[in-house]
């Protein structure tokens, strides 16, 4: 269930205050006389209030999701743009790192999930997902037992209790219930600050008042080393991890931007090539950042891996995933740009290839840079070897080859100011041999232009 009443509005963080604030008092929801005394005057509510922020969130989630939502006076009020925009990004994420149709079942580990339960509520909202959701602190596992109840949400989401010093991925080897065995994706909003001092410091360092009123309690607020340490601890586990293939993506949201410089590093340290770095930006002052990581092949699209403009950030990116390949005017054909670019790719040894003709786009999957002369020579000289061979060598030579070393997709967009074609990195770890495709099918297709067709 999305929405409550006749009130709706499939993505909340994308509508203007104006649009936002008519939506609310047109809908048949009752608002609470707080809400309804803010938004009928100036429009803006105090954010200062603890009891009207948590009033609006409970509000929102009401509205927008049809949930209901129970927090105690003395932990954190989540705002629901602000957790909503990891939650579409997670969508994004999980989405363009498969080859199956979006919105498939997935399951999912909050670490830290407090006394909202917030992102198990709304991914499971929005998606088919499943959660485990963990905390050390008794009174949020408390409270959020309450909410996933209030939402008959107890088949999809469930709670566990940890110790600060157990691990934060409870993935075990024995049969015991509270065991995940495959987790999709990992997701955490760790505290910011190292100390009560270092949150009190900040606290007092700002120019003017808080923007938002603060309920929460240290333990959601404060950890040892602040969120460099505690994401650093999550990526230690993942190295050791990263074997038995059990967890597809790790990501976690970041409260300063120092913190995703640093843990890049500590990222390229270890030689992980496939992550994913994205700002949120909420209104005019609200600005969060998140970072995600796989040791998996499939790669994420450029606006999911790469949500930062490049300029300033350009240090912190990933490997760009996306190349154009050729842009022609709109007064242009479009089928034979598409026919020169099936007669090309179909003529390779490709592990797979698949044009999709109502998409405008192709899919295929390689073990080798097949277009390259080199491949051809190798190729001449491996079957010149394996002539003589019994069957049995031929087979284990061929399945030796068999791991895909680069998927690929191309796809053709017709705009009012040109056609543009451009191809997609979507599994591998090796950026030449990407950029060897690249280059090849740029070739291929500037001789289409230079024969005029």
């Amino acid at each position: 269930m999305f929405t409550s009443g006749s009130c709706t509005n499939p993505n909340p963080t994308s509508s203007s205050s104006q649009n936002r604030t008519r939506a609310l008092l047109q809908c048949e929801l009752p608002l609470p006389l707080p809400v309804i005394l803010c938004l009928q005057g100036s429009g803006q509510l105090d954010f200062t209030d603890p009891a009207a922020t948590m009033q609006l969130t409970k509000t929102l989630l009401e509205v927008d999701f049809g949930l209901r939502l129970d927090l105690p006076d003395d932990r954190l009020c989540p705002p629901v743009p602000n957790r909503h925009n990891y939650i579409l990004w997670l969508k994004d994420l999980m989405d363009t790192t498969s080859y199956e149709p979006a919105g498939r079942k997935l399951c999912g580990l909050d670490i830290g999930t407090g006394a909202s339960c917030i992102y198990p509520l709304l991914g499971t909202a929005q998606r088919p997902w499943s959660f485990l959701a963990t905390d050390i602190d008794e009174k949020s596992l408390e409270y959020a037992r309450t909410n996933v109840k209030l939402n008959q949400l107890e088949a999809w989401i469930r709670l566990l209790k940890r110790k600060p010093d157990d691990p934060l991925v409870p993935l075990l080897d024995d049969e015991d219930d509270d065991n995940v065995h495959s987790i999709d994706f990992v997701m955490m909003n760790p505290p910011f600050y190292s100390s009560e001092e270092d949150m009190l410091s900040s606290a007092q360092k700002k120019a003017r008042p808080p923007l938002s009123a603060c309920t929460g309690a240290p333990v959601e607020m404060v950890c040892e080393g602040g969120e460099v340490a505690h994401v650093g601890r999550l990526l230690r586990e993942s190295l050791a991890l990263r074997d038995r293939d059990r967890i597809r993506w790790y990501t976690s949201m970041l409260g300063k931007v120092t913190s995703l410089d640093a843990l890049v590093e500590q990222l390229r340290g270890h030689g992980i090539d496939n992550y994913a770095v994205t700002e949120f930006v909420q209104g005019n002052k609200t600005r969060r950042w998140a970072l995600g990581w796989s040791f998996g092949p499939m790669r994420p699209a450029e606006h999911v891996a790469r949500g930062m403009k490049a300029g300033f950030w350009k240090k912190v990116l990933p490997p760009a995933v996306s190349t154009e390949l050729l842009v022609v005017s709109p007064a242009e054909p479009v089928d034979p740009v598409i026919g020169r670019i099936k007669e090309v790719v179909g003529a390779l040894e490709l592990m797979s290839w698949t044009w999709e003709p109502e998409a405008a786009r192709g899919v295929g999957r390689t073990r080798e840079n097949v277009w390259s002369r080199a491949w051809r020579r190798k190729k001449m000289k491996r079957e010149h070897q394996s002539e003589g061979q019994n069957e049995v060598g031929t087979e284990t030579a061929a399945s030796e080859l068999e791991a895909c070393q680069l998927g690929f997709e191309i796809a053709v967009v017709v705009r009012k100011s040109e056609t543009l074609v451009s191809l997609h990195w979507r599994e591998g770890h090796d950026a030449h041999i990407f950029d060897s495709l690249a280059g090849f099918l740029q070739g291929k297709l500037k001789e289409l232009l230079n024969t005029g067709h």
